[in-house]
């Protein structure tokens, strides 16, 4: 088999030097469990700290609750609903776990240093960030040829320029090993034909773009920086659209177009999340993960009955 030699001082030095940051990471997440729990090793977060933007409601209380079961004590953001912010903090504590909600309106540099500052605050460090905050959705939706400029760059200030921003906040408190994540939308990133979501999907492009260049730029100091495209989702934004468009939507998924025959759940984008924290995950990074239970591996061209399983 082929192998690498290191040559160089400088080579031995950088090997020596990710090797540890790997075994120290997967010190850092390795918990004693008890048998009686029969979880083992679930709590791989124990000790970890975790600051989730837009965490309040939907595919944001799905990722806490989820880090929080496997240990982390989470950082819940929300811009307005605080009951639903403190309602999410008390989920978080039923599974043993802690944490605290914060007020920041991630489209606004100040508030977003003010949210690192409080973080800084009451954990003193962190491990994981979660770029998850989506804004007025339904405020910017408009075609390419309509949208407004005020559209474009409410978009642009919620989605891209938040990530840009969040990220080198947060780096100088995210201990080496750390995980940096960024949810987005794989059709509304890689594909046009939902013209109304022009201005998020260009945004969530971007975002997704700037995951890999801030994977190099970590890496030396075993930060991985990954997206996580979540598929249509119920119990989401989704339910924020009229009745109408939401059974639209999400019995066209029920119908075959997502091969699970369902719609996906908080939890489930929970998961894909919590999957990139494992210290079994540090070798990933840099990449555009889709969970969507599926649905983009359909193919538009090709008549449902012949696709179904």
């Amino acid at each position: 088999m082929p192998h690498c030699v290191y040559n160089s001082k400088k080579d031995r030095e950088t090997l020596l030097k990710n090797t540890q940051y790997m075994k120290q990471f997967s010190e850092n997440l390795s918990t004693d469990v008890s048998d009686e729990q029969g979880v083992k090793g679930n709590k791989y977060l124990q000790g970890k700290f975790v600051l989730v933007t837009g965490g309040s409601r939907g595919i944001g209380r799905g990722i806490a609750l989820k880090l929080a079961e496997k240990g982390a004590t989470v950082a819940v953001n929300y811009i307005k609903d605080e009951t639903a912010a403190n309602q999410t903090l008390t989920m978080i504590r039923e599974l043993d776990a802690d944490g605290f909600v914060i007020q920041a309106d991630v489209s606004k540099p100040k508030e977003l240093s003010r949210m690192a500052e409080q973080v800084q605050q009451e954990f003193g460090q962190l491990d994981i960030f979660v770029n998850n905050a989506l804004g007025n959705l339904l405020g910017f939706m408009s075609p390419p040829l309509q949208v407004t400029l005020e559209q474009w760059d409410e978009a642009f200030q919620v989605q891209s320029r938040a990530f840009f921003l969040g990220v080198r906040e947060v780096t100088s408190m995210i201990r080496d090993g750390g995980r940096i994540i960024a949810l987005s939308y794989w059709p509304g990133s890689h594909a046009g034909g939902f013209l109304p979501y022009f201005a998020m999907g260009t945004n969530k492009a971007a975002l997704e773009a700037m995951c890999r260049y801030f994977a190099v730029a970590l890496a030396p100091r075993g930060i991985t920086v990954n997206a996580v495209c979540a598929g249509i989702t119920d119990d989401s934004i989704v339910n924020s659209l009229p009745k109408e468009a939401q059974e639209a939507m999400l019995s066209w998924l029920r119908q075959g177009w997502n091969p699970m025959g369902r719609p996906g759940t908080p939890a489930d984008i929970g998961g894909a999340v919590a999957a990139l924290c494992t210290p079994e995950a540090g070798w990933i990074t840099g990449q555009t993960i889709v969970a969507d239970g599926g649905a983009s591996l359909m193919n538009p061209e090709v008549p449902l009955d012949f696709q179904r399983p």
